[in-house]
């Protein structure tokens, strides 16, 4: 048996497989009401919204909306707590990544109940959950714990007798807005490398999925974060959004989602305060897979990106070009591979395919398949609802896909493959750079040297070689053109969180 990479005395027994988790009965939410200087507060308005289970269309509970009142009053705790003598700032820099550790432990213990809420909440499969929104989330704040007292400047060599150093300190006060399709996973992509730099955070959640966002708000408070540091303001785009991205007192924002959204918010950023902006939006997505490339795999990848959390996904891989010589067979192994999943209750472990997140997003992802049809591409599979009255979408394959048609140009954020065709590496390059868009890409070949050159003319943040959705706590991620400004993720993150000041100091001339 091969343990850590390596043949260790001959075959080992097999050891039996762990069981699968299992989601909790969740018999009442705990958490509905506004998280401000760590406390739960009513709404200042009175108001609360629900929040529905996607798999059944039964409201789970009601929370607390925030407004316009509601952002200044996190706010002004948030400024509060980043003030120069406060209990976070006078924290030493290994204190702050303590305490992120502490809340990767906390949510480590919550795992179960975790992973419930946000299939609950969300709709996708309860194993998606637990094993990959879960694990990435822990391991997103583990990895910026352990940058905190790594944040350092420079000395740096200047004319004359002068010595110049530089220091990174935080922005100050950081807005965040998250999305609804990995709730918990964008909400430790904002917060975490925000808190390792020293930043306060008022953070807004997805109205359609506020659920892991507040519970976190708990723990939070329990791993000992002084008040105000994170304050969580759910409510709805137009208002609580909308009042963290023009805020005078907020010194940065940071948005996840559509790019029609993300360019409200940076209008509304220079009209304001000239805050800074991080944006991560849409993608159109190309793959590019050459016929030398391992044709299983890139079947298996490009419909993992192209189905997965049922394709509402930044970075799904909605544009698949294939060479015209594996054409016709990369097609029917699709088809065949799409048979095999699973679509049903997202509790179930079994589930691989779970319903859209509301009648909204269903009704636009049929209306753009109905598209692909009218305009002559070719459906291989699915195309259709599953049941009545119900938010599930079959996974859906179309080939003979043209540039010019709808599915080929916008995002549908549903479960649509398209596929391509294409003759030549400088067409399939061409075409795939067609796009608004500019956020990942894949390239499926056994040829290093075309990897390579591929990957270097590819118009997008992300390229993957051989793989999809290949997303790590260490590895930059951020998009070209539409697709947004700055990066999430790796050491990149930390300069999205800080100023650098320039300290230069005049030596004296005698020794």
């Amino acid at each position: 048996m091969a343990q850590n990479g390596t043949a260790e005395n001959g075959e080992a027994p097999e050891s039996p497989a762990a069981p699968l988790p299992q989601p909790l009965k969740v018999q009442e939410v705990r958490h509905t009401k506004i998280f401000i200087n760590n406390e739960w507060v009513a709404s200042a308005s009175g108001r609360t919204f629900p929040t529905f289970n996607p798999a059944t269309s039964v409201r789970i509970c009601e929370v607390h909306e925030a407004d316009q009142e509601d952002v200044d009053k996190a706010v002004e705790a948030a400024k509060a707590a980043k003030q120069r003598g406060s209990a976070w700032r006078k924290m030493d820099a290994s204190s702050r990544g303590r305490m992120l550790h502490k809340l990767a432990d906390l949510m480590e213990r919550d795992q179960l109940l975790l992973a419930t809420l946000e299939t609950l909440d969300t709709g996708k499969p309860f194993l998606q959950s637990f094993f990959i929104d879960l694990d990435g989330s822990i391991k997103t704040l583990r990895y910026f714990a352990g940058w905190a007292d790594k944040v350092h400047g420079r000395s740096l060599p200047v004319d004359e007798s002068f010595l110049c150093l530089t220091k990174h300190e935080p922005v100050g006060v950081c807005g965040a807005i998250i999305p609804w399709n990995f709730p918990l996973l964008m909400f430790t992509w904002k917060i975490a490398p925000a808190l390792s730099c020293g930043n306060t955070v008022v953070i807004k959640p997805a109205e359609q999925t506020p659920l892991t966002a507040l519970h976190v708000g708990s723990l939070i408070k329990e791993a000992g974060f002084p008040p105000g540091v994170v304050n969580i303001v759910p409510g709805f785009g137009p208002t609580a959004g909308a009042a963290i991205a023009s805020h005078m007192d907020v010194d940065k924002v940071a948005f996840t989602g559509s790019t029609e959204v993300g360019q409200l918010i940076k209008e509304a950023a220079a009209k304001s305060n000239l805050k800074r902006v991080t944006l991560e939006l849409g993608g159109k997505n190309p793959c590019i897979v050459f016929a030398d490339c391992d044709l299983q795999l890139a079947v298996e990848e490009t419909q993992k990106g192209a189905f997965y959390n049922q394709g509402q996904c930044c970075t799904a891989a909605s544009r698949v070009f294939v060479e015209e010589s594996i054409y016709e067979e990369f097609v029917r192994s699709s088809v065949e591979h799409a048979k095999k999943i699973v679509i049903g209750d997202p509790l179930d472990p079994r589930t691989s395919h779970g319903p859209q997140i509301d009648q909204q997003q269903f009704d636009k992802v049929m209306d753009l398949i109905a598209s692909g049809r009218r305009e002559g591409a070719r459906l291989e599979f699915g195309g259709a609802a599953v049941g009545d009255k119900t938010l599930y979408i079959q996974p859906t394959i179309f080939s003979g896909v043209k540039d010019h048609m709808r599915i080929a140009k916008e995002e549908i954020f549903g479960p649509v493959q398209c596929i391509f065709s294409f003759k030549s590496q400088q067409e399939a390059i061409g075409r795939a750079n067609s796009s608004r868009y500019g956020l990942v890409s894949a390239v499926f070949t056994t040829s290093v040297d075309r990897a390579l050159s591929v990957s270097a003319a590819m118009e997008t943040g992300s390229v993957w070689v051989n793989c999809y959705n290949a997303l790590h706590a260490q590895t930059p991620f951020g998009g070209y053109k539409m697709s947004g400004n700055g990066r999430e993720l790796g050491e990149y993150a930390l300069a999205e969180y800080s100023e650098v000041k320039a300290v230069t100091i005049k030596l004296s001339q005698t020794l």
